[in-house]
């Protein structure tokens, strides 16, 4: 079975998405663990809900927070941790032992980095007047959104979009994306 460690900081509707595509015989692998630095976040809640194991992150400085993470993870055997939603810079200590990728909601390398996650690209993709937006799904290294790109899915941007209808489509075409990024982990094609 192909292990799967899942970070997230808000909702987890794309954790919610993994966790579907695994019930429905898409995805062979299973999530060992949700990892949270948000106690609050729905994500944890839909990680108890279907018996996942949950940690929410104690500590706020970031070496401290990488020690407690690897002390988290050696408990587990971990294939992929997948950050999904999950704000927080990944310290060295994990970025030297996991394989680790992102999902996010832009077409890098426009519209990320520090600070460019959720609504805050897609306000700024549509004041950019941008044709297209889209997903990315890259690997984690020390500078936030700069790793090596896996796959891109692109979708258009219509004058008639906003910031709301523009996130919906992007996250609609993300879930697809990352589910087909994982099967291609599952079968060591990546």
């Amino acid at each position: 079975m192909y292990h799967l460690v899942v970070f997230a900081s808000g909702n987890g509707s794309t954790l919610q998405a993994v966790i579907d595509s695994i019930k429905n015989h898409e995805l062979e692998a299973q999530i060992d663990l949700v990892i949270s630095d948000n106690p609050k976040a729905y994500a944890l809640e839909r990680a108890k809900e279907n018996n996942i194991d949950t940690y929410t992150i104690q500590s706020k400085d970031f070496s401290k927070r990488d020690l407690e993470l690897s002390n988290v993870l050696c408990n587990y055997s971990i294939d992929l941790i997948v950050l999904a939603g999950y704000l927080k810079m990944i310290g060295p200590n994990l970025l030297e032992k996991y394989t680790i990728i992102n999902t996010h909601p832009s077409l890098l390398p426009k519209f990320g980095g520090k600070g460019m996650h959720g609504m805050h690209v897609h306000e700024a993709v549509i004041q950019a007047k941008e044709q297209y937006s889209g997903a990315t799904i890259h690997f984690v290294n020390q500078e936030y959104d700069k790793g090596n790109i896996i796959s891109q899915t692109k979708v258009t941007v219509l004058p008639t979009d906003n910031a709301k209808t523009l996130s919906e489509k992007v996250q609609a075409a993300e879930k697809v994306q990352l589910i087909e990024v994982l099967n291609r982990f599952v079968q060591h094609e990546i």
